[in-house]
């Protein structure tokens, strides 16, 4: 009885004559675009928001690893060591520029650790490799 009304309501006809909903699909954007995210480590404790940024897919991480460099050695190199088993497992790039930056890319970017040279320039630069 009740799913008899039910029914007489949405198989009614009277209130939708010809009319439609037109859903253009191309009109839709993704927002997955890249973005370069700064980060500067204190404490080992920041090292969870550069995980989190990274573990989202969209995110090149600049880290500014000066602080914690002359705050703690130990706790630097475990936030390291955690960065980059964590870039490791989701197959991304990590290398650091400079002594005090460390960059970190996604699986879709890859990090050229060669510099190209100028002429005339006989040193070799490269970034160093964690």
């Amino acid at each position: 009885m009740v799913f008899d009304r039910l029914r007489k309501v949405m198989t009614s006809s009277d209130d939708f004559d010809d009319e439609y909903i037109e859903i253009d699909l191309e009109k839709e954007e993704k927002e997955n675009k890249v973005l370069v995210k700064l980060f500067v480590l204190k404490s080992y404790d920041e090292v969870n928001d550069v995980l989190n940024a990274l573990r989202q897919g969209y995110t090149i991480a600049v880290i500014d690893i000066k602080t914690l460099r002359q705050k703690d050695s130990i706790e630097l190199k475990r936030a390291v060591s955690k960065i980059k088993k964590t870039t490791d497992a989701l197959e991304g790039s990590i290398a650091g520029f400079g002594e005090n930056i460390i960059i970190v890319t996604p699986s879709f970017a890859k990090i050229s650790k060669e510099v190209s040279k100028p002429k005339g320039d006989q040193s070799k630069h490269k970034f160093e490799t964690y």
